[in-house]
């Protein structure tokens, strides 16, 4: 599914609608786009809506950050730029078996994520607007965009 937004409050609002639509959920999701896209951003307000008390920001040189969501179960946060080029196994199952785990610049550690995940792209367009681009890969995955298209794009409006 594709759709735009046109301001940081859009991408607030399409980041706390999608983290109602996973909660509860062991669950994958891969960021992409430009630096400066809003990602972070993103994720940030994701991570609050999930009830993460403590600041989340970019974990770039930590390559991982971990969280607990408001229920106990972890959030995670990875910034995989820095791992271009790197084909051994990082050990990132147990990232992606419980909780919620959402990858910054996944194509770069694209064989190590589960099958089951939602491929989230964000290109800059002039000033605030964004075009997104959303897939579920999986059944569960392909559920959760489905349920975000039918509730938030209903006559002609997204978000």
């Amino acid at each position: 599914m594709k759709f735009e937004i046109h301001s940081l409050d859009e991408t607030r609002q399409f980041a706390q609608a999608m983290a109602d639509l996973v909660k509860g959920y062991d669950m994958v999701i891969c960021l992409s786009g430009d630096l400066g896209a809003g990602k972070t951003t993103w994720t940030q307000t994701f991570g609050r809506r999930l009830g993460v008390s403590k600041v989340i920001n970019s974990p770039t040189f930590n390559i991982m950050k971990a969280y607990k969501q408001g229920d106990g179960k972890p959030f995670y946060h990875i910034d995989a730029y820095r791992l271009e080029g790197i084909d051994q196994d990082l050990g990132f199952e147990e990232c992606f078996d419980e909780g919620i785990c959402v990858i910054e610049w996944s194509h770069f550690i694209e064989n190590q994520i589960p099958d089951d995940h939602i491929e989230i792209t964000i290109l800059e367009g002039m000033d605030e607007d964004r075009s997104i681009e959303m897939i579920g890969l999986g059944d569960i995955s392909k559920q959760i965009v489905k349920e975000y298209e039918h509730d938030h794009t209903g006559n002609g409006q997204r978000l």
